[in-house]
């Protein structure tokens, strides 16, 4: 029986912090991304808070849900930078990670929309680009955490959060809604749910 390969994947997982729903409406005044292999190499940690943008203000739902999150607000707007600088920065970190890279976040429905948003405003790249561009920061459309641990678990794809998986599949990390702890988190069950499933049979159900 052949072994199989080892995954040559980075995987560039990435949480935002949100001042309302609509991108370009509202702004994300920050995020984080931590790369790692499947196996759980660690290839460097990015993290930024983001000045917000012209002709956008906060929603109010959104700032009445911040005001239930100690600590959150202050975190995602302290010492913020322009936009343009961030991004810059973002791209020439990109760069110097090993290849092939991938975007993955929680849901990337979520993270990926506003981070895809960001980086073609204000820079040359997104996280899908066209098959005909050659200069690419990431390969593929990314890895969606949420919808890859519904298929890892059999769970169904509605019942999977941050709540019903168990702590330990986040490294313990504790879930703050401040970009790098839930960075950092989102990593970890990334490894979890790549080691499930390679391992299959029953281990890889959530325990009840």
């Amino acid at each position: 029986m052949t072994t199989p390969a080892a995954d040559p994947w980075t995987y560039v997982v990435t949480d935002v912090e949100l001042d309302g729903p609509w991108p370009g409406v509202h702004s994300m005044r920050s995020f984080a991304s931590v790369a790692v292999t499947a196996d759980g190499l660690e290839h460097g940690r990015f993290e930024a808070v983001l000045e917000p943008l012209p002709g956008t203000s906060p929603d109010a739902a959104t700032m009445e849900w911040f005001a239930t999150q100690p600590g959150a607000w202050e975190a995602a707007t302290r010492d913020a930078e322009p936009v343009a600088r961030v991004m810059e920065r973002y791209v020439a970190w990109l760069q110097d990670l090993p290849w092939p890279r991938m975007f993955a976040a929680f849901p990337l429905a979520l993270d990926g929309i506003w981070m895809d948003h960001y980086l073609r405003r204000f820079t040359a790249y997104g996280i899908r680009q066209g098959h005909h561009e050659t200069d690419r920061l990431f390969v593929g459309p990314g890895l969606c955490l949420r919808s890859y641990a519904a298929a890892v678990t059999g769970t169904s794809a509605g019942l999977v959060d941050v709540d019903t998986l168990p702590d330990a599949w986040f490294g313990d990390v504790e879930h703050t809604h401040r970009a790098i702890d839930d960075t950092l988190g989102y990593a970890h069950l990334l490894v979890e749910l790549f080691r499930r499933a390679r391992e299959g049979g029953a281990e890889t159900r959530v325990p009840e």
